[in-house]
């Protein structure tokens, strides 16, 4: 009988005290650390937001004037019809260069509305599987317009599949096969067809460290809970694919010091980290997401991070090239170097975009709060049930695949989505200090106003339904499925 009420108190006590550590961790992760809450900027109004919507509705952003002087150049843009890639392609086009200059090399053509008028439906598109070699010689050995072929060629390398949460060793291959093996058949046909430089989009989540979650009781924050993304790491070696967390940062470092590494003379390389959040057109995950839908169930609305317009990100490329386009001495002062770029503000809470969304959207939106240890609990359960079937082979046919936003749910959403403040200040130097003299042209506040204005315009006929996109996600899962069937794209 003792001993019988030993056993029991003991499950009793140990229940207790895990319970006690999971809702200290669960208050520990809900907290927006005072270091953190300093640097941010002052939370967004309903009346600032709408006074800024009404600004922009009447008086148009116009940053022309801002972009680098245009080159006589030739362009090939991978992941053109893309979010980055498409902006590069505007923002040529708006300063001068000619259609027949350009040439998008992209799995798809553009869901964007905003490149589907005008010169942008002039650019010549070229239907590519960046994961064969054969499929990215082919794009770029097409012949230029005989007024164009003798410029010399820039490359801007922008496409990826982004699967920010995955981070198990089973799923590595489809990562490294796009961004790591495609970047080098990029390279290799780029250096074949006589570019002169060549400009990549990498990404500012290299440098983010695993969030270490389960402390000590004692501890004042979990590990890692607030970081600065900046590109000292650059000067570090190369981490180990477990170093990073999750398999995209592992596969752009990879990508990044390949592209670097070919730097020289007569072949100048560079990349550009954009922000922790690319956003800018509804297409996109940051803001597009949310935007189509009517409920979301977010963890991470005391969230602080800097996020990037992606016409900031673009501007960012084509003042790399400018930096690289000069002569070889005064080029090596920035070149074979990442450099991160964010919107030109403080770092914003996700409820500031929430209200954003909820106060100008004209769909209603609802935020539904969950304690942050649930999607901790849950990641991990996900991840567990998602590699049974790489570990025991035997239970493949018995299991079924989750679908949906639960399969994203995985560890690596943890880090992506904690305090993340940017550092762009070696991107702002001048180019004979050895930065490229970056400057963004619109504030997150303006841009993501921006965005939920154009998606108001393209629901103008029909607001009771939302207009369903291909984001990169979703994009990438296609992918990933056409490859698992023998077809083998990437983009």
């Amino acid at each position: 009988m003792i001993e019988g009420n030993w056993v029991t108190w003991v499950i009793y006590v140990t229940t207790f005290s895990l319970l006690a550590h999971l809702i200290h961790v669960n208050q520990l992760l809900s907290r927006t650390p005072d270091e953190v809450r300093k640097l941010s900027g002052p939370r967004w109004t309903p009346e600032q937001l709408k006074e800024t919507y009404k600004r922009i509705k009447e008086r148009p952003i116009d940053y022309t004037d801002k972009l680098p002087p245009k080159l006589e150049r030739r362009y090939i843009v991978t992941g053109g019809s893309g979010l980055v890639g498409g902006f590069i392609v505007l923002q040529l086009l708006t300063r001068g260069t000619p259609p027949k200059s350009i040439r998008i090399v992209d799995i798809r053509r553009t869901e964007r509305n905003d490149m589907q008028r005008g010169p942008a439906t002039e650019v010549d598109f070229a239907q590519t599987d960046i994961t064969s070699r054969a499929s990215v010689d082919a794009a770029f050995k097409r012949l230029w317009h005989p007024s164009v072929a003798q410029l010399p060629l820039t490359v801007f390398h922008t496409a990826a599949v982004i699967l920010a949460s995955e981070r198990s060793a089973f799923h590595y291959g489809f990562p490294e096969a796009v961004n790591v093996k495609g970047t080098a058949n990029v390279l290799a046909a780029a250096q074949a067809a006589g570019a002169s430089i060549f400009s990549s989009t990498s990404s500012g989540s290299i440098s983010i460290r695993t969030v270490e979650p389960f402390v000590a009781p004692w501890a004042g924050a979990p590990r890692h809970f607030w970081q600065v993304l900046d590109v000292r790491d650059f000067d570090e070696p190369l981490r180990e694919r477990d170093g990073y967390f999750g398999n995209y940062p592992a596969s752009k470092a990879v990508a990044e010091r390949m592209v670097c590494g070919k730097d020289r003379e007569d072949f100048r390389t560079g990349c550009i980290r954009p922000a922790n959040g690319v956003y800018g057109n509804p297409t996109d995950n940051t803001v597009g997401d949310p935007l189509s839908r009517a409920v979301l169930p977010t963890w991470v609305g005391h969230i602080v991070q800097n996020f990037a317009h992606g016409a900031n990100v673009a501007i960012g490329h084509l003042q790399q090239e400018a930096a690289l386009a000069l002569p070889p001495l005064k080029s090596a002062r920035c070149s074979g170097r990442p450099f991160v770029v964010t919107d030109p503000n403080p770092p914003i809470r996700y409820n500031d975009l929430y209200t954003a969304i909820k106060t100008l959207s004209v769909h209603p939106f609802t935020t539904i709060p969950v304690p942050p240890i649930v999607i901790l609990l849950l990641s991990h359960a996900v991840e567990i049930y998602s590699d049974l079937p790489y570990k025991f082979p035997f239970l493949r046919p018995i299991l079924p695949a989750l679908k949906g936003d639960i399969k994203h749910l995985k560890p690596g959403l943890l880090s992506i989505c904690t305090h993340l403040v940017v550092v762009d200040s070696e991107a702002m130097k001048p180019v004979a200090e050895g930065g490229l003299g970056y400057t963004g042209v619109l504030t997150t506040l303006e841009g993501m106003t921006l965005e939920i204005l154009e998606w108001n315009e393209e629901h103008v006929d029909d607001v009771k339904t939302r207009k369903v996109y291909t984001t990169s996600i979703s994009l990438a899962e296609t992918i990933q499925k056409l490859r698992s069937v023998g077809n083998g794209v990437a983009h």
